[in-house]
């Protein structure tokens, strides 16, 4: 079965590019696009997406309402947002709601596609420097906050879940945290599943974020 995307932005030929791009695959379809984030909950329901590509900024309700409004359900769909900033206030703050990346609107059409087949595949999706570069550019309150947090749902893990939790927050993908800690690729993804549970997250971006929180 292809990969189901939902496209969500204001700028009709944004989505007619976007559609474009991912209906030449073999592997992904555009089953909808809508043009603001107040329709993107009927959206989901009505064409059930793998994915929603979300635009960050829209006239009435904006990308990052529709985000926390999407992933405060059970059983949401990968979203990754789309924006013209790579160290923007919004998007940190749609990744700490639940996103699972982010892309520029000028990302090449292949990069484009891997990103979608990468977050239903559970993989990240965020380079550690891109992270880094979120975290360190965009002012932010509660920072103290945020590392007491994380540092306290850090506690938590296992010595061997928190190596798995440290790698995930250098962007290492699972195969290269299974070479890096002599263990199958297989083991990995059972520690990630323990970490999502124990740290009260929903994605691997969300992991990485607490990482760099807790070292903050």
């Amino acid at each position: 079965m292809p990969i189901r995307v939902l496209i969500v932005d204001d700028d009709a030929l944004v989505r007619a590019g976007l559609t474009m791009i991912l209906n030449a695959t073999e592997d992904v379809r555009v089953v909808a696009e809508v043009a603001d984030g107040s329709e993107v909950l009927p959206a989901v329901d009505a064409y059930a997406p793998d994915v929603v590509l979300m635009d960050i900024r829209m006239p009435r309700v904006d990308g990052l309402a529709a985000t926390e409004a999407l992933t405060a359900r059970d059983a949401a769909p990968e979203i990754i947002v789309l924006t013209t900033f790579d160290a923007d206030e919004f998007v940190l703050r749609a990744l700490r709601s639940g996103a699972s990346g982010f892309l520029l609107k000028d990302t090449p059409p292949a990069d484009i596609v891997q990103a979608i087949r990468l977050v239903v595949a559970g993989e990240a999706m965020l380079s550690p420097g891109v992270t880094r570069r979120l975290i360190g550019h965009v002012a932010e309150t509660g920072a103290a906050s945020r590392r007491a947090n994380a540092q306290e749902l850090l506690a938590r893990l296992t010595d061997r879940e928190r190596e798995v939790a440290e790698a995930i927050g250098r962007g290492s993908s699972n195969a290269e945290i299974a070479e890096e800690l002599f263990m199958s690729v297989a083991t990995v993804k059972a520690h990630v599943t323990r970490l999502l549970t124990k740290l009260e997250v929903a994605n691997r971006v969300q992991i990485a974020l607490l990482a760099h929180d807790a070292g903050g």
